[in-house]
């Protein structure tokens, strides 16, 4: 039997989820002014009221696009035209630090928990350069949450725009786009049990930015190319099933899962050498997810270990897997960035996922130990 234990990756599409979008496969262009187009532009039209009711935005603010990926090069693409310079936090996900490097870029630190200081990345803000802000909700690899709230407030009153990659987060905590100010957000649908391939960009009313993709009047001319209706409708699917009260639950859920794990730490069941990375504070660290520090191996032979015996995890940031390069998230925690271990749990995750990942890890460990030393 399989224990999957890496939703922060990808989380398999919920069964509801797939239901919603099976009808939908043969849509129509919903530009079209037939019925079968006019049939999928109130499918699309009620999908996007749901992920905006789900995310705290007006339905005129959503932007579909493939995936949090696309979102994240769109929010710096349009915000070019404001100024050559961004302000970018050492932790973000691999996709902002590299779009960012077409402007100037100020890097802005961490202290030890992967936690950025609003006034740090005030300071860094250059007055008449700076086009654009990033701060991610929380963060991928050892999910603590960011003071964006904070650092919104900062960038408002020096007049800048900024962008949050909340596709960590979304699905597993509140997340109220009106409420946070914020200017640009971004979302991926497949990390909480949404289609793969789809996600969009919140645009807060009132920002006139060029688009990224031309050629179309699509999203209302925010992003050119024919809708995937589908997608769209899965997408609004989950939205709804979570803004239902299942966000909640799998919260709470989540949290006793990971605290099992952590559990374990302190108890010592995994022998020494093994620590809870980011927040030790569970409140200050997504519900889903926590990521262990495994002194004396290397990640890679531990992630096969524990993949031989029917878990899957995951080391470092999710789209270096095919290099298992360091982690640029824990180098810059000062922490051991070629040692770790992300667990991450799901809607579909059970106590004996958790409980087989605990009974393997320590053998993995034992042995890769003894091998090291023989």
């Amino acid at each position: 039997m399989r224990h999957y234990l890496d939703h922060a990756s990808t989380s398999p599409t919920r069964p509801e989820v797939v239901q919603a979008m099976l009808p939908w496969f043969g849509a129509a262009d919903p530009g079209r002014n037939h019925a079968e187009g006019l049939a999928a532009r109130v499918a699309v039209e009620e999908a996007r009221e749901q992920v905006a009711a789900f995310l705290g935005a007006r339905s005129r603010e959503v932007v579909f696009t493939s995936g949090a990926t696309e979102a994240v090069v769109t929010a710096i693409w349009m915000a070019q035209e404001r100024g050559d310079h961004v302000v970018v936090p050492a932790v973000e996900h691999r996709s902002v630090r590299e779009a960012s490097t077409r402007s100037a870029v100020t890097v802005v630190g961490v202290d030890g928990a992967g936690r950025v200081d609003p006034d740090d990345v005030a300071a860094a803000v250059v007055p008449g350069r700076t086009a654009l802000v990033h701060c991610q909700l929380a963060n991928h690899e050892v999910g603590t949450v960011q003071p964006v709230a904070e650092v919104v407030t900062r960038c408002r009153r020096l007049g800048v725009l900024t962008h949050v990659d909340a596709a960590a987060a979304v699905g597993h905590v509140p997340v109220d786009f009106g409420a946070l100010g914020a200017d640009l957000l971004s979302v991926s649908a497949h990390k909480f049990g949404g289609p793969p391939g789809m996600g969009c960009l919140l645009v807060r009313r009132g920002l006139r930015l060029p688009p990224l993709l031309v050629g179309g009047d699509q999203e209302r001319a925010r992003r050119a190319g024919t809708e995937n209706v589908a997608g769209i409708v899965g997408f609004g699917a989950a939205a709804a099933g979570l803004a239902a009260g299942g966000l909640e639950d799998e919260a709470v859920q989540a949290r006793t899962l990971t605290a099992a794990v952590v559990g374990a730490v302190h108890a010592g069941r995994f022998g020494p050498g093994v620590t809870v990375l980011g927040d030790l504070d569970p409140t200050g660290r997504l519900p889903s997810l926590v990521c262990l520090s495994v002194a004396g191996v290397e990640a890679e032979p531990v992630l096969l270990g524990l993949d031989a015996a029917g878990v899957a995890v995951h080391s470092g940031s999710a789209c270096s897997s095919e290099s298992l390069e360091p982690s640029p998230v824990l180098e810059a925690m000062g922490v051991d960035a070629e040692r770790s271990l992300r667990v991450s749990v799901g809607w579909s995750t059970t106590a004996d996922d958790i409980e087989a990942f605990c009974a393997a890890l320590p053998d993995v460990v034992a042995r890769l130990r003894a091998l090291a030393a023989s």
